[in-house]
This record gives structure tokens, sequence and C-alpha cells, in this order.
């Protein structure tokens, strides 16, 4: 019998990586996470790799996916529209610590987020995770397990509970604060059923599907960069997401980082099909 259960109650994926997500209701599983989850990446002329760290402006990239096109759309920008069929020649790009090959988007991308982003000496290129590259979550987490991910920070999958984001909505309205949303936090499974950051002691989620058993492990508390600062909504930035966070979540296990919801790698479950109101039963790491 399992330790505890409860629900799946939102999921997201972010195309684009550092851009806007996208909420959905349901999600093929494969190997490096939700389907379409950071598969494309934006990077400077010499192939680093960039985020709302940097320009937080690139919040209001949209990205909307249709049957045969990622599009993206921005404040005072026609439409730019990428059929998945379009992959151009490989460059080499880094992110974090990894360099590896990706599909360049072409002129007409790149031109678009030239003239939206707009940083002077900057020149940018929008990048695809090429078919044939691998990028392996850290070895010292994932227990020796070769786990797979595209363009995310490092893992395949990040999961938090509901209840944590509104402890953290109570904490802020007692400081004067308004509340934020989950969006902040760009986890693409959220949770509800379970405490707050339960997450963070549990070994793995086991889901039942039509299919078969979906097994995500959950290996790493997620240490928070001042992206959850940046409201995704104006792109304005200030202190107290975080201030507020690091009274109570600075993990002594993550050497003092603050931490919020967990990554997860795919044990189990490719090609299945994930959704919003699926159950889930979960043990307790030991």
């Amino acid at each position: 019998m399992a330790d505890c259960n409860g629900i799946i109650s939102q999921m997201f994926i972010y195309p684009v990586k550092s851009c806007a997500g996208i909420e959905i209701n349901q999600a093929t599983l494969t190997a490096t996470g939700l389907a379409f989850d950071r598969e494309w990446m934006i990077v400077d002329q010499d192939g680093l790799f960039l985020t709302q760290r940097q320009i937080p402006h690139m919040v209001w990239i949209t990205p909307e996916l249709t049957s045969h096109s990622l599009k993206l759309k921005a404040p005072d920008q026609p439409t730019l529209e990428i059929e998945f069929n379009q992959r151009g020649a490989s460059r080499s790009v880094t992110v974090w610590r990894d360099t590896l090959l990706a599909d360049d988007m072409g002129d007409e991308a790149a031109a678009w987020l030239d003239q939206y982003l707009a940083v002077p000496g900057k020149r940018f290129r929008l990048v695809r995770f090429a078919k044939d590259a691998k990028r392996l979550s850290s070895k010292d987490w994932t227990k020796e397990i070769d786990a797979a991910n595209m363009f995310s920070d490092g893992f395949a999958v990040l999961v938090a509970t509901q209840r944590s984001l509104d402890i953290l909505n109570e904490r802020l309205l007692k400081q004067g604060h308004e509340t934020v949303d989950m969006l902040r936090f760009r986890p693409n499974i959220v949770i509800e059923g379970l405490e707050a950051h339960t997450e963070d002691n549990l070994s793995e989620l086991h889901l039942h599907t039509a299919s078969g058993l979906v097994a995500l492990g959950l290996v790493k508390p997620c240490p928070r960069c001042p992206i959850p600062n940046i409201d995704p909504y104006t792109a304005n930035s200030t202190h107290e997401v975080m201030d507020t966070l690091a009274t109570y979540r600075a993990l002594a296990r993550m050497d003092g980082a603050v931490c919020f919801g967990m990554n997860a790698i795919v044990l189990s479950g490719i090609g299945q099909t994930l959704h919003v109101g699926q159950g889930f039963e979960a043990d307790y790491a030991i």
C-alpha cells in the first residue's frame, strides 16, 4: 500500500526555454519529459543559452503549438511560425555545463528575436534540440541512471505541490504583498492531496494509465534562481518572493539553497499519456 496519494491538478510545458509556458490538460511522456517541453532554446551569437535571468522580457515570448508548427508571439511583433519539419544546419550550443549540437531555426527566426529582444551587442538564434543529440542529468542525483533531458535546467520533469504555493501566498499576504501563481516556478506537474513540500521526501510517483504504469523518480530538490521574482505578466522583478521563501525554504541538504519543487526523471511509461485529474500514488524515500 502506498504511503500517500493525490491527483495531478495542473500541467505545463515551456516549449522555448525561459519563455512563457503553456498550461495543458494532457501530454505524452517521452524519455526527456513531457512532449515539446524545452525543445527549443534562444542562444546568443556565441551559442550560449539565454534566460529571463539576463533578459526578463523573454517571458513575453508566448509559444503556441499547432498540429504542424510552433508559433511565437510577442508584443508589437508579427507572429513567427516554424514548421515542425524545419531543421537547419547544426551548431554548437552551451546550456549550463553541457555543450552539444542543436538545429538552427533560420534567419527569419533570428531576425524576429533580434528585433524583439533588442539587447545591445547581442545577436540571437533560435535552436531546436537535435534528433541525435543526447543530454543526461547529473548521475550524482540519478543513482547512476542514464536520465535524458533536453534544454531544461538539468532534469526531465519538475514536480510541485499546490499546497506549497498556498503556504507561500499566505506568508506573502501577511507581509502585505500580492499573491503569486504557479507560473513563477515553472513546474511541469502540479499535484494536490499532499501537505506543502511533501514532494521533498518522496521517492517515486506512480501513475496508472490506460496503457500501463508511469513512474517518475523524484531525485533532487530544485534550487531557485531569481526567476520566481519576475512577474510573468509584467516582466517586472521584485524581491519579496525569494526573500519570503528564504525564511523557511533554505535546505541544509542543498547547502542552504532556497528550494521549491522536486526535479524528477522518467523511470518508466514512455509513450503513455498523463492528464489533469489523474491520480497518483507515492512512497516516502527511505
